[in-house]
Order: structure tokens, then C-alpha cells, then sequence
């Protein structure tokens, strides 16, 4: 089988990455092009600079044509959590004698648990679980003999709103095919092992202005919400607090490590062209600690928003460029919750960053699309 290259745009909170890639051996990918942009983004579901947003993507895509040596005309598009929604249907299909399942059969049956609604459309759907007649759970039913099928199945929503902008963008700027990807779902199935998805997971990614709590089952989400939050509001309270430039707070929230006990005399230090800039531990730990605080109380008021009740040992596992690279956060945040929390990234040489974890799991659902050659998740609207 020929490897094929695809391109997916993640929309981030803090810029627009394009990737042109394929599939390499062992897990890997072959990254030929990359395109990142940095931007205004976006907050409560609405683009800061809507106006701009055309001209990003474009440069994205230009940049990641220009060092891959190629044309891209089709994409798949990653939809931030801000912009989605989930819900999820019990289904059943009785065949009145037993037959292996086809893929046909299973996506009739997804079919059948799809709801329109005014303001969303489904772009994805997957299994949570199904169930034959021995009444075992599995995730694949495919070349199974059953006289019966019954399916939890998870549908994907996106806004229309942020669907039509989109395409009209990709159409403007050239592009000739866009599908969509819910960016949680994709990362979900791809950051957490099928073997803890079996029962519940927690995935929690928090970026530079946005927070995504998921619980997921199977290859699905359960539970999805979003608050517009992260690791870019803590830059933004050293800067007003300390009164110092926004790149020199973003550059000391990188120095911080929690839990360290501080003396009053204890500094980060921050090296400029000529000079050297010592900034309060005590005190920068105190502001960045109280924003960490307000965001862990935002992902507890998520999780009680849940209708699923899970187990109280369950653990957070936590991704995104926002807060997961700062020394101790796992402990920190672990005391907040109450939950033991996890850092999880890709497992690649070239992206072992969880800043990468978004841009990275759309790559590998865009491909297994592409390569399965059908629409077990849907790439159009219904």
C-alpha cells in the first residue's frame, strides 16, 4: 500500500499550526512540511480578530507547502473544544439470524442515533462500546458473527457557525476539499491506550487560552466541557502584577517550579542583552499559584457538571502547551483536585512536547481516515 500524505490545520489558542505528513514505522510519522503562526485566538467561543483569521491560515499553509515542497488542496481541520459538543446513544439492530458484520452494518447503525439540531452539525461519530449476542463488550464488531447488534455510539458536534467560517476561508484561500475533526476526540484516542479507556479516562488539555475536560470510554467522549482559561492567563497576571514586559513574564513563568519553599530572598533570574532581571520566587510562586488554583476549580466544577459517575481514584491526565511543562504541576494540581494527576504527550522523537499532543493526535485520526477509506468518522456534515 502507498504511504499518502495528508494536511491537517490545527487551530489553536495561541496559533495555527498546518502539518503535511504520513505514517512512519513503529508508531512514528514523517513530518515533510510545518506551518505555525501565532495569532490573537480565541475566547468563549468567539475569534478575537475574526478579520485576520483568513490571512494566518493562509501563511500557515504557505509555510508548510513552502518547506515540504508541496501543493496542498485538501484538509482536515482540527475544532478547537470551545466549539463542540458531545453526545452519546444507546442503539440496537436485530438481524433475525446470525451474519458477520460488515462496516455497512455498523455505519448504518451510527446512522440511525444521528440528531439534527439548529445550531450544530455532527462531524465525527465513534464507538464507546458494542455488544453481540454472547453480551461481551468490544470496540470493533467488524467480521464478528451476531444475530444481533447493539452500540454505544459517540457523536461529535461542531458549531455551524464555526464550520461555515472555516470553509468559506479554505475556499477563498484555494482549498478545494476541507473535512473536520473534533481536536478532543482526536487526541483523546490517540494521547490515552485503549486499555484505559476501557472503563473511564480523564483527559484534560489545558492551552494558552483554553481548557478542554473530557471523559472518555472506548474510542469516545462521554463528557465534554470547555472554559476559556490557561497557562496564558498566569503570563498575564505577572505581567500586571509585576509590572513588567509580557515577554518577560512569559519567560519567567517558564522558571517557575511549585512547591519550592522559598526564602524571601530567593529570585528567578531572567538574563537580557546587557543586564540581569531577579524577580521575587516567594512572590511569582504566589501569583502563579493562585491562578493554578482558579483553574483547577474550573476542571472540578467540569467534572461535577458530568452525568457519569466514576471512581474517585480515577486520575487526571493532563496535556496542552498551558500549564503542563511547569515544574511540580503534577503534585500541585494533584493536591487540588484530589486526583493523582499525569502528564501526557506524544511519543515521538521529534514531539515528545505536550504543546505538540493537539496538532500531533489530528495527524494520526486524519490519516487512519484516510486510510481506512471510510467515514467511521464523518468528514462532512449531515
Amino acid at each position: 500500500m502507498l504511504k499518502k500524505q495528508t494536511t491537517v490545520i490545527d487551530i489553536g489558542s495561541s496559533a495555527i499550526v498546518t502539518l503535511i505528513g504520513e505514517r512512519g514505522v513503529n508508531g512514528s510519522f514523517k513530518i515533510a512540511g510545518k506551518g505555525n503562526v501565532s495569532y490573537d485566538g480565541f475566547s468563549n467561543g468567539k475569534f478575537f480578530s475574526p478579520s485576520d483569521l483568513k490571512n494566518v491560515i493562509a501563511m500557515s499553509i504557505s509555510n508548510a507547502e513552502q518547506t515540504s515542497n508541496t501543493k496542498v488542496t485538501d484538509v482536515f481541520v482540527g475544532v478547537p473544544g470551545e466549539f463542540c459538543s458531545t453526545y452519546s446513544e444507546e442503539l440496537t439492530v436485530n438481524f433475525g439470524k446470525k451474519k458477520k458484520i460488515k462496516q455497512v452494518d455498523l455505519l448504518a447503525l451510527m446512522h440511525k442515533g444521528a440528531k439534527k439540531h439548529p445550531t450544530y452539525s455532527i462531524i465525527n461519530n465513534s464507538v464507546i462500546y458494542c455488544t453481540l449476542d454472547d453480551g461481551k463488550r468490544l470496540i470493533d464488531p467488524v467480521g464478528k458473527v451476531t444475530s444481533h447488534l447493539s452500540a454505544k455510539i459517540c457523536y461529535m458536534m461542531a458549531e455551524n457557525n464555526f464550520l461555515d467560517f472555516i470553509s468559506q476561508i479554505m475556499a477563498e484561500i484555494g482549498i478545494r476539499h476541507v473535512s473536520f475533526i473534533a481536536s478532543t476526540l482526536a487526541e483523546s484516542n490517540y494521547l490515552l491506550d485503549p486499555h484505559i479507556r476501557d472503563r473511564y479516562a480523564i483527559l484534560v488539555d489545558c492551552g494558552y487560552l483554553t481548557t478542554n475536560v473530557m471523559l472518555s470510554q472506548g474510542d469516545g467522549l462521554l463528557f465534554l466541557n470547555s472554559f476559556s482559561m490557561g497557562g496564558g492567563h498566569i503570563t498575564g497576571d505577572l505581567f500586571q502584577v509585576l509590572k513588567i514586559d509580557f515577554n518577560q513574564a512569559e519567560s519567567l513563568k517558564r522558571k517557575i517550579v511549585l512547591g519550592w519553599q522559598t526564602g524571601d530572598n530567593e529570585t528567578y533570574d531572567l538574563m537580557g542583552k546587557e543586564f540581569i532581571s531577579a524577580y521575587s520566587a516567594k512572590t511569582t510562586n504566589e501569583i502563579a499559584e493562585a491562578r493554578i488554583e482558579i483553574i483547577a476549580s474550573y476542571i472540578q466544577k467540569c467534572l461535577d457538571r458530568c452525568e457519569y459517575e466514576f471512581p474517585d481514584y480515577l486520575p487526571v491526565y493532563l496535556t496542552g502547551g498551558g500549564i503542563s511543562y511547569i515544574k511540580g504541576i503534577k503534585d500541585f494540581l494533584g493536591r487540588k483536585l484530589g486526583r493523582k494527576v499525569e502528564i501526557v504527550s506524544p511519543n515521538l522523537a521529534q514531539s515528545t512536547r505536550p504543546d505538540y499532543s493537539s496538532e500531533i493526535s489530528l495527524l494520526d485520526a486524519a490519516l487512519a481516515q484516510s486510510e481506512n477509506n471510510y467515514n467511521l468518522i464523518y468528514s462532512s456534515r449531515w
